[in-house]
């Protein structure tokens, strides 16, 4: 794709991720932080594949003078997402609406940030509109437990919603949350929609798609 943008002279976006982070000694993450990362691990190829992209990304700026912009993307949810693609509020809200107990790894204390996909859209315009080349975080602010998580989902969905506890992932970040002051500054961008404004949302649209499977 850098080649491609290199031949016709496009602008070159670059969706990366919180993940190229890793598990982070700094909180809350700057784009300026070069991260905690096992380059060996079972998460890895993802972590280590999205900062080789934006190594890439850079090169090609700097040596072909391709334009370029990086995003580094924080969980996002919405409408329309994989009923079952094992990100955690996919999976809480697709579990409360199946009366199945919300799945929680570890102690459930480990933190994210959840951003509303519109929001994220807004930034991605924002980015690619805007001179500045990045990396930006885009990202909500707001952090939340995993335990929280699934008590805003039983608010949302079923106040009588269990949790099941399962051991922890290998190299689970412990905390996730944007510093967006950048995006803030250069690209005039926030996220608006908070998780509660957000969630029922979502829930609406999984609540029809799984109605319709089961019909």
């Amino acid at each position: 794709m850098l080649g491609l943008a290199k031949r016709i002279g496009a602008r070159f976006l670059l969706t990366s991720t919180s993940e190229v982070y890793g598990d982070p000694l700094e909180h809350p993450q700057k784009e300026t932080y070069w991260g905690h990362v096992n380059p060996i691990g079972v998460r890895s190829c993802y972590d280590e594949g999205k900062r080789t992209a934006e190594t890439l990304t850079m090169d090609y700026h700097r040596g072909a003078e391709v334009e370029v912009r990086i995003a580094r993307i924080f969980n996002t949810y919405g409408p329309r997402m994989c009923l079952d693609d094992g990100r955690v509020v996919s999976n809480f809200v697709a579990q409360a609406l199946r009366k199945e107990p919300m799945t929680v790894y570890g102690d459930g204390k480990q933190t994210r940030s959840f951003q509303y996909v519109s929001d994220l859209v807004d930034g991605l315009v924002a980015l690619m509109e805007g001179e500045h080349i990045g990396p930006f975080n885009l990202g909500n602010p707001g952090e939340f437990t995993m335990l929280e998580l699934a008590e805003v989902v039983k608010e949302v969905i079923d106040s009588s919603a269990t949790i099941e506890f399962r051991p922890n992932t290998a190299d689970d970040p412990h905390m996730r949350k944007p510093d967006i002051s950048k995006a803030k500054e250069l690209l005039n961008w926030e996220p608006k929609v908070t998780l509660r404004q957000g969630l029922p949302l979502m829930v609406t649209d999984f609540q029809k798609r799984l109605l319709s499977a089961d019909n």
